[in-house]
């Protein structure tokens, strides 16, 4: 495995009785979610932030990895911190929010999800189709761009290039999460930036309406995709706290 990027680090904090795991997104690693899990862990949590196989190196370890490997992951440290914990609130970003949703449907028992501009609808099947006929003909990943951040002193440590075969299996992930959002009944904190250029904020309005529980809808007018180091991540972190304070005191 390559050396870890800045930041990229895995990353724990012991706190009390009530657990917070956050998951990052595709191609990105553990300094996206970072400002939210230190806020949760200054308010008392205890934090588990994992960094996601195939995440936070370079793009050629990611290319074997795919939606099994990252499901895999987050279940097991949703266990593990389950088992340390009397209760558990999951926040993710993006991909982090699909799995964060994965696991939700799972797991009833959850005290309460954060979904922050998260990744639910599946894409058509020709985008699907034309992705698979570019794998097929030898492409094996497509030039990237900066993080999608409106704060131009922020920089985000996503890989520069897309890995092709990773972004199907996650598209395929996605299509296979549709029939379990129905099942999700733990709270949901929703946060949107309608100024999203990943992820459409449409996916957000599917999400809200899919959901068997209650949602909070938090809208993040200043940020755009990553709003955790954005210019709302304040607002962002300050929202996961209260409400994960709110759904692990019930």
């Amino acid at each position: 495995m390559a050396e870890l990027l800045p930041g990229a680090e895995p990353w724990s904090a012991a706190g009390g009785p009530a657990g917070a795991l956050c998951l990052h997104g595709f191609t990105g690693s553990p300094a996206s979610m970072w400002p939210v899990a230190v806020a949760l862990a200054a308010a008392g949590f205890t934090v588990e932030l994992p960094r996601l196989p195939g995440h936070g190196t370079t793009v050629d370890d990611m290319i074997t990895t795919g939606w099994a490997d990252w499901t895999a992951a987050a279940e097991t440290a949703y266990q593990d911190l389950a088992a340390r914990c009397e209760q558990v609130v999951v926040a993710g970003l993006s991909m982090g929010g699909s799995l964060t949703l994965r696991l939700a449907a799972r797991h009833p028992e959850i005290a309460g999800i954060v979904c922050i501009n998260p990744a639910v609808v599946a894409q058509p099947a020709e985008v699907l189709d034309m992705v698979r006929g570019m794998l097929a003909e030898g492409e094996d990943r497509l030039p990237g761009g900066a993080s999608d951040i409106a704060d131009p002193d922020v920089v985000g440590n996503a890989y520069p290039q897309t890995p092709l075969g990773p972004l199907v299996s996650f598209m395929e992930g996605l299509d296979a999460l549709q029939p379990d959002l129905g099942r999700i009944t733990s709270p949901l904190l929703l946060m949107t930036s309608p100024n999203d250029h990943v992820v459409p904020p449409t996916d957000s309005d599917a999400l809200a309406a899919a959901v068997s529980g209650p949602v909070e809808r938090v809208i993040l007018e200043r940020s755009y995709h990553v709003a955790t180091l954005d210019y709302d991540r304040e607002l962002v972190a300050e929202h996961a706290v209260a409400f994960a304070r709110k759904t692990t005191a019930a």
